[in-house]
């Protein structure tokens, strides 16, 4: 599992990760820190990594696109410190690996974790 971490998450979580095996740049180690996000989901389409981020445009762009990559991870709590958020997303990737692999939008709430397949097609 490759991970790209997103701006708004801790710089530092992403050692934290490599340190834990998981393959992780943050966008800040690798001059992206203002890039759009379209730009960012590019690089991770080429990179066959999964994006973490705090963002939901990134969701509303695989659903615009109906893209089937990459996976997005979502993180719906604040103020996540860099050993916390690390933890979570190794609890979300041990949970969710497969779906991930496959291409899926992925969102992490306080009480859980909600999964959707990609494309990301309207309710009928």
């Amino acid at each position: 599992m490759k991970l790209l971490l997103d701006q708004g998450l801790p710089l530092s979580a992403a050692a934290l990760l490599r340190d834990a095996g998981i393959d992780t740049i943050h966008v800040g180690e690798i001059g992206m820190s203002e890039a759009e996000d379209a730009e960012i989901i590019q690089r991770a389409r080429e990179e066959k990594r999964v994006v973490a981020t705090l963002d939901a445009d990134f969701h509303t762009l695989l659903a615009l696109t109906q893209a089937t990559t990459p996976s997005v991870i979502r993180i719906r709590i604040e103020r996540l410190r860099s050993q916390a958020l690390a933890n979570l997303l190794l609890t979300v990737i041990a949970e969710c690996e497969e779906d991930l692999e496959q291409g899926a939008a992925v969102t992490v709430e306080p009480s859980r974790i909600r999964i959707r397949r990609l494309p990301l097609l309207p309710d009928v």
